[in-house]
């Protein structure tokens, strides 16, 4: 779906998120989606240029548990100059502690940048043993 390069695309994609996948994962999976997803898409508004036309592509998919169950969330803008990192907060600062929240909630996370723009996503393994890692920075040619 694409959303606007606004502050309320945050909130459209999360309720289409939710619409989506309440009756398919369970309900504390579900609001870790909606929390990552909103984060990234936040970021994206704050920090990153919209991709032409205004808008940012918000994407999602779910792999069966015969081919090893994974959902993915995929945020693409138009980029930033720099890609997105963990930054430490002071205790007082107001931001700066968004990818936190999606290092510890997704079991993966990480930044595809090309020449167009930027793809942060992150992965969710919904195996109860999954833990969550480092991000990855792939950078296409």
């Amino acid at each position: 779906m694409v959303v606007p390069h606004h502050p309320g695309g945050a909130r459209l994609a999360r309720h289409r998120l939710a619409d989506e996948l309440a009756d398919v994962v369970p309900s504390t999976l579900l609001a870790d989606l909606i929390a990552v997803l909103a984060e990234l898409v936040g970021n994206a508004v704050r920090h990153a240029r919209p991709l032409p036309g205004g808008v940012i592509r918000v994407a999602w998919r779910l792999r069966p548990a015969a081919e090893g169950a994974l959902i993915q969330l995929c945020v693409t803008d138009g980029g930033a100059g720099t890609g997105p990192r963990l930054r430490t907060a002071s205790p007082d600062a107001a931001d700066g502690r968004g990818l936190h929240i999606v290092a510890g909630l997704a079991s993966r996370w990480g930044v595809e940048q090309d020449g167009m723009g930027q793809r942060v996503w992150a992965e969710f393994d919904p195996t109860p043993t999954a833990t969550p890692s480092r991000p990855s920075l792939v950078t296409a040619v």
